[in-house]
């Protein structure tokens, strides 16, 4: 497969200014702050090490799930998880995160088992670090044997607790979730759900009240920081969507208080995960270049390709070793006429992973 290059330019002095903004902010709000400008060296030498481990640097497989599908063809490009694996573990990725199991039954004659993939795993050098599954309180042991067979110390849902504007709906979804981490706790597994940009939307926790008691406005409090206070953090965590993030910051400024009056808030991902970054075990590295004309304000993009600031974000959330990043990218299957993209764009995407780097 001939792969595409990277079109982005991780040039030295990029990576050492690239966090300034970023650390002026964080300095601001009374953060600690990684220094990034050109130091005073005197007899000390300066060292580069990469920002994201390369031990902690994933995929989840619904960015390939094109090829985790496909039956066997002649298009010379991996198919179902051996043959997928086994190329990521080639470009270099380290940790898998899983969206499904099952892959197309030809290969094998029948469905491939958890047990299966997990050899998988072990002959590649993978490891996988976490799941989009169902959290349902009625299957939830089911899904933890599954991860705990697949060695995972992970378990989460691409979806939010709830989809609910209100408050009290939060308050019940925090009630379920708290239980499930603990459960998953006592298997020394941790609990943790995905963002879209709505999760970082307004809660409508203020009056008037409309015809069915629901409150129509709101008191500036974002659905998901409401979660983060209503949980238990040694039961509950989060993955951030890094892309959908940036989402929220473009489409979701404004809420109307209780008295009419509209108020500007804007959302900062990196100060949201700052302040409780040990809340934050894994995120969805996520790239988009800017489109303004776009409702969503991005057009998601390989990973170094568009215009996130990855540097600037990794560096200023600080604890390295503690994050995980798992590179997804949602368009990436290229269909019928380019079945090899989503490959390709996984092995340009862990280029540029590999090129973000800290100096120290």
């Amino acid at each position: 497969m001939n792969e595409p290059q990277s079109k982005s330019a991780l040039t030295r002095r990029r990576l050492l200014t690239a966090s300034a903004g970023a650390a002026a902010a964080i300095g601001a709000a009374g953060l600690p702050v990684l220094q990034t400008g050109a130091p005073a060296l005197g007899d000390k030498k300066l060292t580069v090490e990469p920002l994201i481990p390369h031990q902690n640097r994933g995929i989840i497989l619904y960015s390939v799930r094109d090829r985790i599908a496909a039956a066997p063809d002649e298009s010379g490009v991996p198919y179902g998880f051996e043959r997928v694996l086994s190329r990521l573990a080639e470009v270099g990725y380290k940790e898998i995160e899983f969206a499904g199991y099952n892959q197309h039954t030809s290969i094998l004659g029948r469905q491939i088992t958890p047990a299966e993939i997990r050899k998988i795993l072990d002959d590649n050098g993978l490891v996988a670090n976490g799941t989009h599954t169902q959290i349902n309180p009625a299957t939830f042991q089911q899904q933890l044997d599954i991860a705990e067979e697949l060695g995972m110390k992970h378990i989460g849902t691409g979806s939010d607790p709830t989809g609910s504007a209100y408050q009290s709906d939060w308050d019940a979804a925090a009630d379920v979730w708290n239980e499930l981490g603990r459960q998953a706790k006592e298997r020394g597994i941790k609990l943790y759900t995905h963002n879209h940009d709505i999760a970082y939307s307004f809660l409508l926790d203020a009056g008037p009240l409309d015809a069915n008691g629901k409150p129509t406005r709101s008191s500036g409090v974002r659905r998901l920081e409401y979660f983060f206070a209503k949980t238990d953090p040694k039961y509950v965590f989060f993955e951030m969507d890094i892309y959908w993030a940036h989402v929220a910051k473009f489409k979701h400024k404004t809420y109307t208080n209780s008295a009419g009056q509209v108020k500007t808030d804007i959302f900062d991902p990196i100060l949201t995960v700052a302040r409780r970054t040990k809340r934050f075990p894994l995120f969805h590295a996520k790239d988009g270049d800017k489109a303004p004309e776009q409702a969503n304000g991005y057009v998601m993009t390989p990973l170094g390709e568009g215009d996130i600031n990855f540097q600037q974000f990794f560096e200023v959330i600080g604890e390295q070793d503690y994050h995980h990043a798992n590179w997804e990218q949602d368009t990436a299957p290229g269909g019928t006429a380019n079945p090899g993209q989503s490959m390709n764009f996984a092995a340009l995407s862990y280029t540029n992973m590999s090129d973000l780097t800290i100096y120290r």
